[in-house]
């Protein structure tokens, strides 16, 4: 717990003190006709170069281009030098982005789509177009930009912080906002009596309560079952996990599911909840805690027709409130004063920590051995902290997949719960990644 919090303070100070560097900007593009904007090329040292604007009429014409902006990052990758990262709704653009870039690039070698479409999210509208750089140019940006990169990476990365949001001031706080803040903030304050009622008994619900709520209720409900479609539980036990998700304090299975199947569609992008281009607080909790543009990101809850007129979630959603306050007059019965601290509020917050880490750690720091085209990362100590949920460049790459630790090593126990359901009976349709999937997205060694 208390490196959990040191973590997220010091990278929440180092923030601050950092000096913030406008990169992009779109004042010079024309909103009446089709424009491609170039947003920077973006290395292992961060975003290099300045937004620039190319308005082509003569391309709308011919591909039928939207009136909207195109955004498009150059991205460094292990396999090719340079690679386009192309995010865009639009049908066209893959066909778009490939005559464009044709003329720009003459090694260009083809524009494919990223994701495939797993059946319950949208598939991602996100293209690569794969290129080569001359040396020269790329030595030019870098001597240019260099000093502003360093000033706005998060510490000990190579993310860039590109729009980074206000924290405490010249920001609205609604009454979301302060009443979010003030339960967090009461839950840490009775963390703080942990030394004072410690019994081994207190930390037996704790530890039991931290498997129930953050494996079974979290990473197995509510994120593979339920988010993901990685298997598929009888009814009783799907809403008997689910339940254990509840208790957890994270928000209803609906509210939670949407959000973060809204974070896949648009994972690192500006519609993205929580990504850390717009900061490691902002990614890590600061986006629970500004409900305004969080709403303009996951307000709509679109995305979850196979959940929203089921009579149970619908139940939990209106009755949300009640759930955990059950919890706790049970947690008082059985051992007073205590049994709150370590099993309400110790676990909760162990638990909101360890979940907010695998948004902002695992897209910060770790390894990328997929192509996935997002910040997402193999992060061990957040793996073992989360039940293997810090295997993300696993899971942002094979999304529908129910393991994500891939390698012998790599330690998954939320896989093995579902190894021994499936070895019972109850859990079926259990998906795995395909091996073409596995060798196209593969990052292969120089």
């Amino acid at each position: 717990m208390f490196v959990c919090v040191c973590v997220c303070v010091l990278s929440f100070v180092v923030e601050m003190a950092t000096t913030i560097t406008t990169i992009t900007t779109t004042a010079a593009c024309s909103p009446g006709i089709c424009n491609l904007q170039i947003v920077g090329i973006e290395t292992r040292k961060g975003v290099q170069g300045a937004t620039t604007c190319l308005p082509s009429t003569s391309l709308q014409q011919r591909l039928r281009c939207k009136s909207n902006l195109r955004s498009i990052v150059v991205r460094k990758t292990r396999t090719l030098p340079l690679a386009l990262v192309v995010s865009e709704r639009s049908n066209n653009l893959q066909c778009c982005a490939r005559k464009f870039f044709a003329g720009e690039h003459s090694s260009l070698q083809q524009c494919t789509l990223l994701k495939e479409n797993t059946g319950v999210l949208s598939p991602r509208r996100r293209i690569v177009c794969l290129a080569t750089e001359s040396q020269e140019e790329t030595s030019e940006v870098s001597t240019t930009t260099s000093s502003a990169s360093r000033q706005n990476n998060i510490w000990m990365s190579d993310v860039m912080v590109r729009n980074r949001r206000p924290y405490f001031f010249h920001r609205k706080w609604t009454s979301k906002d302060m009443i979010y803040g003030a339960f967090i903030g009461f839950m840490h304050a009775l963390c703080l009596l942990a030394p004072f009622t410690f019994s081994w008994n207190a930390f037996a619900v704790f530890a039991g309560l931290y498997v129930i709520t953050g494996m079974l209720g979290i990473t197995l409900s509510f994120h593979r079952n339920l988010s993901h479609k990685s298997f598929k539980l009888p009814k009783w036990l799907e809403y008997t996990f689910a339940y254990c998700g509840v208790q957890a304090l994270q928000g209803d299975p609906l509210e939670w599911v949407s959000s973060h199947r809204y974070h896949h569609q648009y994972c690192d992008t500006e519609m993205d909840p929580h990504t850390p281009y717009e900061g490691f607080w902002h990614s890590h909790m600061g986006w629970l805690l500004d409900e305004q543009p969080t709403n303009q990101k996951v307000g709509v809850r679109g995305n979850i027709g196979d959940l929203e007129k089921d009579r149970f979630y619908q139940f939990v959603q209106k009755t949300y409130p009640i759930h955990p306050l059950m919890m706790a007059v049970a947690l008082y019965a059985a051992g007073g004063i205590p049994f709150i601290v370590w099993g309400m509020a110790v676990r909760t917050i162990w638990v909101y920590h360890i979940t907010w880490f695998v948004n902002s750690a695992s897209h910060v720091w770790g390894k990328q051995v997929w192509n996935t085209g997002d910040l997402s990362r193999n992060n061990w100590w957040v793996a073992l902290l989360a039940f293997g949920e810090g295997w993300h460049n696993n899971h942002h790459a094979f999304e529908y997949s129910a393991r994500h630790g891939l390698e012998w090593w790599q330690l998954d126990p939320t896989w093995w719960v579902v190894c021994g359901l499936e070895a019972v009976g109850l859990a079926t349709k259990v998906k795995l990644p395909r091996q073409e999937h596995m060798e196209r997205l593969a990052i292969k060694s120089s």
